[in-house]
């Protein structure tokens, strides 16, 4: 991975639902990778973005971490701490979607840890869903990593009506570089329920380019929320299982690293 503290990526998301109805979905989306230890710098050197204070581009703390009135920086490292994995915190990068116009939902933001001889030891993988609660998978990277690593955890947090929480997922990620790839697959017992990814390429973070990012996205954030409830209109109508939900506690837990 690169060294400068922040980036834009340009991209798309697709979603292929595999059964028991065919459904897929493609949005054209730009996302954040910033060092959560460099935000306040970052937001003073910007005129569009902030750190914890109004702009036409924002990162809170308040929309990151499952536990309150920590920083990002602080909650992601006690997240590795409490996984045994605190090597991984030297230095932390998160790819997510920005605050537009004072609102963002994030369905999945991507901690990418790096130990201090500079290779990603462990990624947290932060789920949202839209009854306001949050998990984390805190997954260690074994030495042997490639360029695309993978990874498993157990499915433990309830994110769609339409997804059974007896699912696994398996992880498939390229780190932020020029480009960067994240691909989630759900399992069942079945085999392949449905694959999820975000592909995108580098571009600097500037004003112009956060420019450039409202004009083409102007109410991203507010479109990813609508676009879930729209998608999940058209899941009910295909007569897919709806399953109901229960509240929970906030928490994290952990997975794997897959050879190769």
């Amino acid at each position: 991975m690169t060294t400068e503290t922040a980036a834009l990526y340009f991209g798309e998301v697709v979603h292929e639902r595999q059964r028991p109805k065919k459904h897929r979905l493609r949005y054209n989306v730009f996302s954040m990778l910033v060092d959560v230890d460099a935000l306040e710098p970052l937001s003073a050197a910007h005129k569009l973005f902030a750190y914890n204070a109004p702009a036409l581009f924002s990162i809170r703390d308040s929309d990151h971490g499952t536990r309150p009135n920590l920083t990002m920086a602080v909650w992601a490292r006690q997240e590795l701490e409490r996984a045994g994995l605190k090597e991984a915190g030297h230095h932390i990068d998160v790819l997510c979607y920005p605050r537009i116009f004072g609102y963002v939902f994030n369905p999945l933001s991507v901690y990418f840890c790096q130990a201090e001889r500079g290779s990603i030891s462990a990624i947290i993988y932060e789920v949202h869903n839209t009854f306001g609660e949050r998990h984390s998978y805190v997954i260690p990277v074994n030495e042997a990593a490639r360029k695309i690593i993978r990874q498993t955890g157990n499915k433990e947090f309830f994110v769609s009506p339409f997804i059974p929480m007896d699912c696994i997922y398996k992880f498939r990620v390229q780190p932020p570089e020029d480009v960067v790839r994240v691909v989630m697959r759900v399992e069942d017992t079945d085999g392949l329920l449905l694959a999820a990814s975000f592909a995108a390429t580098r571009k600097p973070f500037s004003d112009r380019l956060l420019l450039v990012a409202l004009l083409r996205f102007p109410l991203m954030t507010l479109k990813v929320m609508a676009g879930i409830h729209w998608e999940a209109l058209k899941l009910w109508r295909k007569k897919i299982p709806y399953l109901n939900h229960s509240p929970v506690t906030p928490k994290s837990s952990s997975g794997t690293q897959k050879p190769g």
